[in-house]
């Protein structure tokens, strides 16, 4: 199997502040174009890595390949 790379990113805003997300742009090596979809998670900070967890099991389970 190649190497993957798993693209994410992070930033911690309080809360009433997020108005929107939108997707991420990533431009390819071989000059095509995808989107990272961005999520929010709220709460706590355990909460928040309680979700986050979850969400890395549950992200993985779409791909049983790798």
């Amino acid at each position: 199997m190649a190497n993957l790379s798993l693209v994410y990113g992070m930033r911690l805003l309080p809360a009433d502040e997020v108005v929107e997300v939108g997707d991420a742009p990533l431009k390819l090596k071989n000059g095509n174009e995808a989107r990272v979809t961005m999520h929010v998670l709220e709460g706590s900070r355990e909460a928040i890595e309680a979700q986050l967890k979850l969400s890395l099991d549950a992200f993985f389970d779409f791909y049983p390949e790798i």
